[in-house]
């Protein structure tokens, strides 16, 4: 990548809520730069994140772009030269990315809210203030967009979870949470993929199997995908 714009480095430890201010760039190995979205955790950053990643798509210097939640993982080929170069090019091209919409599939789970895999429903009460039925009703209620995909095969994160149900993820993880648990982890909500530790709050269980690894398409999400929860079951 070029130098075309020496004054465009990223100003560590600072995070803009303009989005038309600079990412934050940071060096993540001699090969790699973590470019993060200023500003708010929300649907215009991850927009501009996608744009990024399809421009820098089949780049000869680029070996892997990697999404993620309002960030990209840039892994070049090589090691660069001048890595202020790498940080100025990204901020150039962050700045003129536009914001583009993934046309996604719709997806409902059905989910069984409260019985033996909804641990960490009462601590999830006790925070909030509400009853587990409101928590139930508020959590099934709501539209999540599927941001990116990570940490497990096939697991997505999941933006749109109301604030009245945030809940800080777990400062020691479950050790065996169940392969289909409905999972929040601070301001994003998911589905287990596999059965094993697991720092997110259990609040209920779905049967559908996200991940396939024999499957045409393994993963049942992809980043743009729009997903509902459906209560078909309550056991509180």
């Amino acid at each position: 990548m070029s130098l075309s714009n020496p004054k465009a480095l990223a100003s560590p430890g600072h995070i803009s809520p303009d989005l038309d201010a600079l990412a934050r760039i940071s060096f993540m190995g001699a090969r790699s730069f973590l470019v993060e979205a200023p500003g708010a955790f929300d649907l215009p950053g991850q927009r501009r994140i996608w744009a990024l990643s399809r421009e820098l798509e089949g780049r000869e210097e680029v070996a892997e772009i990697i999404p993620g939640m309002t960030n990209l993982l840039v892994i070049l080929k090589q090691t660069p030269d001048d890595p202020e170069a790498v940080v100025s090019a990204l901020q150039d091209k962050w700045r003129a990315a536009q914001g583009i919409d993934l046309s996604g599939r719709e997806i409902e789970i059905a989910v069984t809210y409260g019985g033996e895999h909804a641990t960490d429903l009462p601590a999830l009460c006790a925070l909030s203030g509400l009853s587990d039925r409101e928590v139930v009703r508020i959590h099934a209620e709501g539209t999540y967009r599927v941001f990116a995909l990570g940490s497990a095969p096939g697991f997505g994160y999941l933006h749109g979870l109301d604030p009245r149900i945030h809940m800080p993820r777990k400062t020691v993880p479950s050790l065996n949470m169940s392969r289909g648990c409905v999972t929040i982890g601070g301001a994003q909500t998911g589905v287990a993929v596999l059965t094993g530790p697991n720092g997110w709050n259990s609040i209920g269980y779905a049967e559908l199997t996200m991940f396939d690894p024999h499957a045409a398409s393994p993963a049942i999400m992809a980043p743009g995908d729009i997903v509902r929860f459906r209560a078909e079951r309550i056991e509180l």
